[in-house]
């Protein structure tokens, strides 16, 4: 009884940390302390014996935690998977596939207490799901391939990213060559190319009549087209009324009567007599037999109408004269386009019969009317034409500078992916992050475009090789949409590529 009492209490002390510790302390084992009780002692065993009964003091050798499986597939290799156990039409399990990185696994040929070594790496990320290869909102939570035999691509868990922020490697902003511009206030402008026609400045046009009944006694040597200067002779007329009216002007003058401002001088002007008849009568103190009228201006005789002794009306065009000086250049602008064109835009022109020169101009006036078979606009431009090169309905090549003519904050036209319904650049983060941001724009420039809202100035937007950035923002976003961990478990049907 009292050997069995100390055998307990002995072996109670080795369980316990502080018995043990106690008798180790004594100098006590196990192998003594069963002499010292009269116990049998048990021999030892071979570590080859021991090794081969699989046994170790610290327990099975070899024994390693089973392994996560991450996926089942068909057991005759065919490309059919499940994300959990299933069997097969005629009964068979699928094939589990563990997972080697799974954590608690032993390397081959380690022992089971050896700890890893220095300088081992950290363990596989852990994969979430894998993704279509060609961005498709299509993912799968086990291995799989496309229609073309495409693997899909894991997705691996990781850090959490930045909400709408695309992160690229440097090695592959090398290889894509990506480049980003500063966003910067500048004038935005294209030229807009539209043909055009040379005509008449309507304020520079003047016609030569009589505000009486009158007889052509002679007409001056000028025909239609010639250069005429003002105050030149063009025709003499002679009017019943205008020389009644001179007679009694003339008495007047002679009586001391009323002056140039009387009734007869007054009748004169209003009737239109030439002031050089006026003055003529003032002088001599006769009434002229005919009176001549002149060109009141420089320019072309556009119109003769006047012929030696006929008879003229009053109100009647006698010549139509126009000063070319000044021209005015109407170009037909496509009505989607006039809403670019302001007053006072730049032009410039060229001609096909004045090949190497150019005549520069500015717009005067955007007519308020579209024309309803060319769906276009009629837009003004002054040119100078002193030299009077440009001639009445000559054609013209017209470039108009178009815009608002200011400076305005604007980003290169490539840095813009417009789709139709939207436009978006992509900002350059810095260290390989980009963002896609929607902005809206304005003017469209030949080499830049206004942007109203969505940037500020001083941000990078990318420029080259953006359309790769966006497409996979596009995947990055349908994945996100189509995450496992937010949809909930992952399906067990059938998947096929």
């Amino acid at each position: 009884m009292m050997r069995t009492a100390i055998v307990g209490l002995a072996l109670v002390a080795v369980a316990a940390g502080a018995g043990g510790y106690q008798a180790g302390q004594a100098g006590l084992t196990a192998a003594r302390l069963g002499e010292a009780l009269g116990l049998p002692r048990t021999p030892p065993v071979p570590a080859g014996r021991a090794e081969a009964a699989g046994m170790t003091a610290a327990g099975p050798v070899g024994v390693a935690p089973e392994k996560r499986a991450l996926y089942w597939r068909d057991p005759d290799g065919k490309p059919t998977y499940s994300a959990g156990p299933r069997k097969t039409a005629d009964g068979r399990d699928f094939v589990p596939v563990r997972d080697d990185a799974a954590p608690g696994a032993v390397a081959a040929g380690a022992g089971a207490g050896a700890a890893p070594a220095l300088g081992d790496t950290a363990p596989a990320k852990r994969v979430l799901y894998y993704r279509n290869p060609m961005g498709l909102p299509d993912t799968s939570p086990v291995p799989k391939k496309d229609s073309m035999g495409m693997d899909y691509i894991p997705v691996y868990d990781g850090p959490e990213e930045e909400e709408g922020v695309v992160t690229v490697s440097p090695g592959r902003l090398q290889r894509t060559g990506v480049r980003s511009e500063l966003v910067s206030r500048q004038v935005v402008g294209r030229p807009l190319r539209v043909p055009g026609v040379v005509k008449l400045d309507e304020r520079m046009v003047s016609v030569v009549t009589t505000r009486a009944d009158a007889f052509v006694e002679e007409v001056a040597d000028v025909t239609t087209g010639s250069a005429v200067r003002r105050g030149q002779p063009l025709v003499r007329l002679y009017s019943p009324e205008m020389a009644a009216a001179g007679a009694q002007y003339v008495i007047e003058l002679k009586s001391g009567g009323a002056a140039r401002s009387g009734g007869a001088g007054l009748k004169l002007r209003n009737l239109g007599a030439p002031g050089e008849a006026i003055a003529e009568m003032e002088r001599t103190g006769k009434v002229p037999p005919s009176m001549t009228w002149t060109a009141p201006r420089d320019g072309l005789v556009l119109e003769r109408a006047a012929v030696d002794g006929m008879m003229t009306e009053a109100g009647d065009v006698l010549f139509r004269l126009a000063d070319v000086s000044r021209v005015w250049l109407v170009a037909d602008v496509p009505e989607r386009e006039v809403g670019a064109i302001r007053l006072g835009n730049a032009a410039r022109s060229t001609f096909r019969g004045l090949p190497g020169k150019t005549f520069e101009g500015r717009v005067d006036l955007v007519y308020p009317q579209v024309s309803p078979e060319t769906r276009t606009v009629k837009v003004r431009i002054e040119i100078e034409n002193s030299d009077g090169l440009l001639l009445p309905d000559m054609y013209a090549d017209v470039e108009i500078e178009s815009g608002a003519g200011g400076a305005v904050l604007a980003v290169p036209n490539d840095a813009i992916l417009d789709t139709g319904s939207r436009q978006v650049v992509i900002l350059d983060r810095g260290e390989g992050r980009f963002e896609p941001r929607p902005v809206e724009i304005g003017a469209r420039g030949t080499d830049a475009t206004e942007i109203t809202t969505g940037v500020r100035e001083g941000d990078r937007v990318v420029t080259g090789a953006n359309f790769l950035i966006d497409a996979e923002s596009n995947i990055k976003a349908a994945l996100s949409a189509l995450d496992p961990k937010t949809d909930g478990p992952a399906p067990t049907a059938e998947l096929r590529p």
